[in-house]
């Protein structure tokens, strides 16, 4: 007995679409309702539905089948391309007029063409083009296939000029860049976009033709309506750049970390440098070939191909950080790595015409993106991981080329921007390290390390840690620049002395003489002198052991009142329901003998509490009820150890921060997180 369910008899076997001579709608009078009638050899198939509406979907569904199976055989063996040509034509209008809703009403005629241009490889430049206009009408609300992407790819490349790449490419690249959401999957659609702006820089205006096209990307307000446009094209620049070093990086079977260079990835690293480059984490099946390679000892090499040349010469000295680090068994960092000096290290790429042209290309609209306000912190948050191979670090036209965007990040007073300047994580080398005095990307005697400097000193919360980091690694900079005038290093150098961050009593009288040797250094120094002076009265034993300042007073309240005499025995101090401000912290931290401190329905914000949590590492008590204070000023309390009652009430404070927080203040007995997120 056969299954339930099983068609039987006449339906026994399936009926193909290429067997289906006609389909006709049953229309005639007493007709059977919402019936198909399927002509094929030997008989009618008759399809009953349910309703009109699956009758009639049914009817679009079998001729759009029956036309497509007819177009695949017409094109699959052409003969004549004149006949071709019209056949696509045909099956272009055809998808157009189509009442069917669904993507494979336009991807099926494309894939058609597509492969059809993939087995005929010997058609004149005239048919290329005449195909492409033809399928043109598809492109407009669908990505080309990949095998499309790849013929595209080669006309941009042997035809730039033609008007096919403005009036046919450029709405499909558009369209690509504003609604592609991962290249890693269509890497075809990534490289013909790349070829598409190549192609526009091949024309007589160039790279007007390319700013143009950025700009129409953007859009004419202020802030472009597409959130995908800026990550595609970052996208497409990173892969055109690393493209233009690509020969030589596969030149060399020591790099093993050329996926992480792909994706823009620092990865820690377990082994030995075997060049002075900046290396990356090695996957694990390379990690024994990486071990013989490290043993041997340093050559000179010289990797020369049709496209680029590169001469490393090395000596057996080596700078005593980079020594000192190996030592602990820890990959020196990028900076170390990459530094050019004649004791470790020469190196010199020049790259071939082509891709020379394409990396100023790539660079230049890398340049035309940073000088978009809202694209701005986008832009820096996706370089900050410094996303190119070693070999561009190492490259003075693109270090010096890429110095703009740079500087455009170190300009931008919003911290999301200028913050992406540091690395991206501890342990971890930023554009900061690279383009510092020393780095292999400096070429101007520090003028961008000072701006970078100044911007970051303006709202790096941890201000002494970073004098800290500059001290130990900047200090012959920074006393070079103060030497020649530059006022951010000379504050720098007096912040240096104020907060005591130098130990050494040589190095302190050098800097002392570095800053009286010019007329802003020696005004600057006098002033922190007349600041230490009252420092002392304010710190010397005597006076209140509590103060409560009056409703309504200002910072300037507060700071006339600290400099009428000494408070060195100052305990606790209330400025409840006072205009205080954040700019008041710089006198708190002052105040040697603090333990309790009263700040409820003040206007004091995340910038004073950073500044607090730096200096006043003693607090016992302290009430931020009703202050604008946010999560990103609440997790600096976390050095605050010694705190024992913390009143956030009617605060922004989230309940992840307030759980940081209680696993780090270990003396943490009283909290008030009333009205806030984490209540």
């Amino acid at each position: 007995a056969r299954p339930v369910g099983q068609p039987t008899g006449y339906m026994e076997n399936s009926v193909s679409y290429s067997a289906i001579e006609d389909v006709q709608l049953l229309s005639w009078e007493n007709a059977p309702k919402y019936c198909l009638q399927l002509t094929i050899p030997g008989g009618t198939v008759l399809l009953q539905a349910a309703n009109s509406y699956l009758r009639d979907q049914w009817f679009h569904s079998l001729q759009w089948k029956k036309k497509i199976y007819k177009y695949k055989k017409v094109l699959s063996n052409p003969s004549r391309w004149e006949v071709v040509l019209k056949e696509i034509r045909t099956l272009v209008d055809m998808a157009l007029t189509s009442p069917l809703q669904d993507d494979s009403i336009n991807q099926a005629p494309l894939e058609i063409v597509s492969k059809l241009l993939s087995e005929n490889t010997n058609l004149t430049t005239q048919e290329h083009e005449n195909i492409i206009v033809a399928i043109a009408p598809l492109l407009e609300n669908n990505h080309p296939p990949p095998d499309l992407c790849e013929f595209f790819c080669k006309h941009c490349r042997e035809r730039p000029r033609s008007m096919v790449v403005i009036e046919v490419f450029t709405p499909v690249v558009q369209r690509i860049l504003k609604h592609n959401m991962d290249f890693g999957k269509c890497p075809r659609l990534r490289l013909f976009t790349q070829e598409y702006i190549l192609a526009l820089n091949e024309l007589n205006a160039g790279m007007e033709v390319v700013k143009k096209f950025i700009q129409s990307m953007h859009g004419p307000t202020g802030h472009c309506p597409h959130p995908r446009v800026l990550p595609n094209l970052v996208a497409v620049c990173l892969a055109a750049i690393y493209s233009c070093y690509e020969e030589f990086i596969n030149s060399r079977d020591n790099s093993p970390s050329l996926k992480e260079i792909r994706n823009g990835c620092q990865q820690p690293c377990d082994r030995k440098p075997t060049l002075p480059l900046r290396l990356l984490h090695p996957s694990p099946d390379l990690v024994s070939q990486e071990a013989t390679l490290s043993e041997a000892r340093l050559k000179s090499v010289v990797v020369a191909s049709s496209e680029i040349h590169v001469e490393v010469e090395h000596t057996s000295t080596a700078k005593p950080a980079l020594t000192a680090s190996a030592g602990n068994d820890s990959e020196p960092n990028l900076i170390d790595c990459l530094m050019v000096s004649p004791a470790c290290s020469t190196m010199s790429i020049e790259l071939g015409p082509q891709a020379d042209r394409t990396l100023g290309c790539y660079v230049e609209i890398l340049k035309l993106l940073s000088d978009y306000d809202d694209w701005r912190p986008s832009l820096a948050s996706l370089l900050q991981p410094i996303p190119f191979p070693k070999e561009a670090l190492a490259h003075e036209k693109f270090t010096k080329e890429l110095k703009y965007v740079i500087q455009r990040f170190a300009e931008d007073p919003r911290q999301e921007v200028h913050s992406c300047l540091l690395s991206v994580r501890a342990g971890k080398d930023g554009w900061f390290q690279l383009y510092s005095p020393g780095g292999v990307a400096c070429d101007d005697d520090g003028e961008l390390f000072a701006s970078m400097v100044h911007i970051l000193m303006g709202s790096c919360y941890k201000t002494k840690k970073f004098l800290l980091s500059l001290a130990e690694n900047k200090l012959g900079p920074c006393m070079l620049l103060a030497l020649r005038g530059n006022q951010t290093m000379v504050e720098i150098l007096c912040l240096m002395l104020e907060y005591n961050i130098i130990d050494n009593n040589d190095t302190q009288l050098q800097i002392i003489s570095t800053l009286e040797s010019t007329g802003v250094g020696k005004r600057m120094y006098e002033q922190l002198c007349d600041r230490q002076r009252e420092l002392k009265e304010l710190q010397r034993k005597g006076g209140p052991t509590r103060l409560t300042l009056p409703s309504k007073s200002t910072d300037a309240d507060l700071a006339r009142l600290l400099s009428s005499g000494s408070f060195g025995n100052l305990e606790n101090l209330s400025l409840a329901f006072t205009n205080v401000t954040s700019a008041c912290a710089e006198h708190l931290i002052k105040l040697p003998s603090l333990k309790q401190l009263n700040l409820w329905s003040t206007q004091f914000g995340d910038a004073g509490l950073r500044l607090l949590s730096e200096h006043l590492t003693m607090l016992q008590v302290l009430n931020l009820c009703e202050t604008p204070v946010t999560d990103a000023g609440l997790l600096a309390l976390s050095s605050m150890k010694s705190l024992c009652s913390l009143n956030m009430n009617s605060t922004k404070l989230s309940a992840d921060t307030y759980e940081d927080l209680k696993a780090k203040l270990p003396n943490l007995k009283e909290v008030d997180v009333r009205y806030t997120e984490a209540w």
